[in-house]
C-alpha cells in the first residue's frame, strides 16, 4: 500500500494490513457492498442464422428485470429483432444505443436473479485470459458484498478481509456502507464531457454515520461517487464526473487501487490528490514494482 500524504506532498511505502493503524474514533470507513452478478451469457443465435453469441448484461430498464441494457458479441450481426437461445432461455434485441449497447428482453417465467446464478459466468476483466471457475464468485467479490448489481467489482474492497475489518472497529472506525453498482462506463475511456450514470443508494442510517463522522475515508472511487453524489442531494442514479477542480465535500482521504490513462477514475483520483502528486507517486509505484487493475496493489491518500 502506497500512502500518500497531500499535506506533506511525500509518499511511503507501507502494507495493507497496516491499514488500521491510520483509523482512530471519529473516523467513519465508507464501504461499497455492491455485489458482482455472474452477467456475462453465453448462448446461440437462434432462428434461421447460426453461431455463438456472448452477452454482457450492464443494467436493467424495467421492474421486472427482464430488459436490460447489454454488451452483445457479434454485435455487428445482432440486429433489432434477432433472438439468443441461452440454455433454455431466450432472448430478443429490441434496440439499439448510440455507443452500440443492445437493450434486450428476456422471456422467462421466473426470476432473472435465478437464471444467471444458475446459467450465468462471473464476467471477470479482460486482461484476465481465462474462462471463469467456480470459485471467481467468491475470489472476485469483496467480503461485504450484498446488494446484487454490478458488473464488475469495487476494486479497492477486494483487499479487505473481515478480520482487517474488525481491527479498523477495534481503532476506534465506524464503518458505512453505501451500494452504487460498478458499470462497464467506469472502465471505459472518457468520452468528452459525459459520464456513464450508474445506479446507487444510501440508507438513513448510513447517511447519518458519514455526516456526523470526523472525517471519512473512502474505501474506493465508487465509494467516493456514491458519497459525494449524497451530499449534492442526487439520489437513485449517478453521473457525476468528479475530475480536477472538483470540490469535495465530505470525502477526507481515500483508499484506491491504481488506475489506467484516461479513465474516469484516474481523474478522479488526480481530482483528489493534486494532479501533479499523484502523477509522481504513480511513476515511483511503477518503478517499486507496484501491481495495477483489479487483483493490484492500492494507495491510501491522506
Amino acid at each position: 500500500m502506497l500512502v500518500l500524504y497531500r499535506g506533506e506532498a511525500r509518499w511511503e511505502d507501507r502494507m495493507f494490513r497496516e491499514l488500521p493503524q491510520f483509523l482512530g474514533h471519529g473516523d467513519c470507513l465508507a464501504l461499497n457492498d455492491s455485489m458482482v452478478l455472474p452477467s456475462r451469457l453465453l448462448g446461440r443465435r437462434a432462428g434461421k442464422f447460426s453461431g455463438q453469441v456472448e452477452m454482457l448484461l450492464l443494467q436493467p430498464l424495467s421492474e421486472d428485470a427482464k430488459t436490460w441494457t447489454a454488451l452483445v458479441h457479434p454485435g455487428r450481426k445482432m440486429r433489432t429483432g434477432e433472438r439468443v437461445k441461452f440454455d433454455d432461455v431466450e432472448a430478443e434485441i429490441i434496440g439499439r444505443s448510440e455507443y452500440g449497447e443492445r437493450t434486450v428482453r428476456f422471456h422467462l417465467d421466473g426470476d432473472i436473479y435465478e437464471m444467471l446464478q444458475r446459467i450465468g459466468h462471473v464476467p471477470l476483466p479482460p486482461y484476465i485470459k481465462r474462462g471463469d471457475r467456480a470459485d471467481d464468485r467468491e475470489r472476485y467479490q469483496t467480503v461485504f458484498a450484498r446488494e446484487a448489481g454490478s458488473v464488475a467489482a469495487p476494486t479497492a474492497g477486494l483487499h479487505f478481509t473481515a478480520e482487517t475489518l474488525d481491527k479498523c472497529r477495534e481503532a476506534g472506525a465506524e464503518i458505512a456502507y453505501v451500494t452504487l453498482h460498478v458499470g462497464l462506463g467506469t472502465f471505459q475511456p472518457v468520452r468528452g464531457e459525459k459520464l456513464h450514470s450508474e445506479r446507487f443508494h444510501v440508507t438513513a442510517e448510513n447517511a447519518e454515520k458519514i455526516r456526523s463522522a470526523k472525517r471519512v475515508v473512502c474505501a474506493g472511487t465508487t465509494s467516493v461517487r456514491a458519497v459525494e453524489s449524497m451530499f449534492q442531494g442526487r439520489t437513485g442514479e449517478t453521473d457525476l464526473f468528479i475530475r480536477p477542480g472538483f470540490s469535495f465535500q465530505r470525502t477526507d482521504a481515500m483508499l484506491t487501487n491504481f488506475h489506467l490513462p484516461e479513465s474516469s477514475l484516474l481523474m478522479l483520483v488526480c481530482a483528489f490528490g493534486g494532479r501533479d502528486f499523484v502523477l509522481s507517486a504513480y511513476r515511483h509505484a511503477v518503478e517499486a514494482g507496484y501491481r495495477f487493475y483489479s487483483y493490484g496493489d492500492c494507495m491510501l491518500v491522506l
